[in-house]
């Protein structure tokens, strides 16, 4: 079959295949008596042979190798070519992403877009100072992509560019927390730590309602975060995590506070520091019935002012006089248990 043939028989063109026999991949078996080339069926089943290698990604030199070396192991080729193209797919899909977050910023002008692309680039620095300024450099207007903000706050180390994620994530609004949310249900704790800081940073309603689906987290800290952020909102439904927490001994002062302006009715002052007691009050370790006084400071009401009056005969003398002080200073909150503590009734 001369070489016209081939080509059309096998879709590798003339040039191609006059490369290969230069190469020395594919020699034909004889010549016509015009002097032109003449392929065999060994010769075309070869041909076919060598686009299939091709075809996974070969190079010729490793085609030739494959057809021609008796000792070549497949298995340690293979292994390789499965390496580069699994990173050939991950650059692809990181481009990807990179577009679809371009597109999604909607930029008016090619400016916002190499903005866009400066900043997707910088957040890929291993420099956390890098990081930090191409976030809080951002050309004013250019409206960073929430979903690219998200990735990176939930990924990133460094405390100093975490905030300043936190900061433009903010800016996004219920954008930002749509993109974060998902962070939340992660099956590391670190991510859902991360998420829970990204969540707190943001105002509203649907900021609220991720914190308060985070109190029944299995990690700790989570549960903890979100409870403080809670009552710094003057959420109610944080009152029990912040409870445990002044058992717990977790950042107790700053729940403590929190309670203090949550306890709005009697009954809830009563409700808080009811369960205060009960944990804390008959605590054999004198540091816990002290850390219930302190926070019983922090709580309005005659429940308070009650409890902290049976801790001034605490036997332990620390505790006694922590609770007779707390009364004498609190005011008028406390002021009656206090005169009954000095006139002795």
């Amino acid at each position: 079959m001369l070489i016209g043939e081939v080509a059309r028989r096998s879709g590798v063109s003339t040039r191609m295949l006059r490369h290969y026999e230069s190469l020395g991949l594919v020699t034909p078996s004889g010549r016509t008596s015009g002097g032109y080339r003449e392929y065999s069926g060994a010769d075309i089943q070869r041909i076919l042979h060598i686009e299939s290698l091709r075809s996974l990604g070969l190079s010729l030199r490793e085609v030739q190798r494959a057809l021609d070396d008796p000792a070549f192991a497949p298995s340690t080729l293979f292994g390789d070519l499965i390496g580069q193209t699994q990173l050939r797919i991950d650059r692809e899909q990181d481009l990807l992403a990179r577009l679809r977050s371009i597109e999604a910023a909607d930029p008016a002008e090619w400016g916002d877009v190499l903005g866009i692309v400066s900043l997707l680039r910088a957040l890929g620095s291993e420099h956390a100072a890098l990081r930090q300024q191409a976030i809080l450099s951002s050309t004013p207007g250019t409206r960073v992509p929430a979903d690219v903000l998200a990735e990176a706050a939930l990924t990133e180390d460094d405390q100093n560019v975490a905030g300043a994620l936190m900061w433009a994530l903010a800016r996004t609004g219920t954008d930002g927390l749509a993109r974060i949310a998902p962070g939340l249900t992660a099956p590391d704790a670190e991510t859902r730590r991360r998420a829970v800081v990204a969540v707190a940073a943001v105002q509203g309603a649907e900021a609220i309602a991720l914190l308060e689906g985070a109190l029944t987290d299995p990690d700790d800290m989570v549960r903890r975060r979100a409870a403080l952020e809670l009552g710094a909102r003057a959420q109610a439904t944080a009152v029990p995590s912040l409870i445990a927490m002044v058992v717990a001994g977790a950042s107790d002062v700053e729940a403590a506070e929190h309670l203090g302006t949550l306890a709005s009715s009697a009954r809830e002052a009563e409700r808080i520091v009811r369960a205060l007691a009960g944990a804390l009050g008959t605590d054999a370790n004198p540091r816990s019935r002290l850390r219930l006084a302190q926070a019983l400071a922090e709580i309005p009401g005659e429940a308070a002012a009650a409890e902290l009056d049976r801790m001034t005969r605490d036997e332990d003398r620390t505790v006694a006089l922590t609770a007779r002080a707390i009364l004498a200073d609190q005011g008028p909150r406390h002021r009656s248990s206090a005169r009954r503590h000095a006139t002795g009734e």
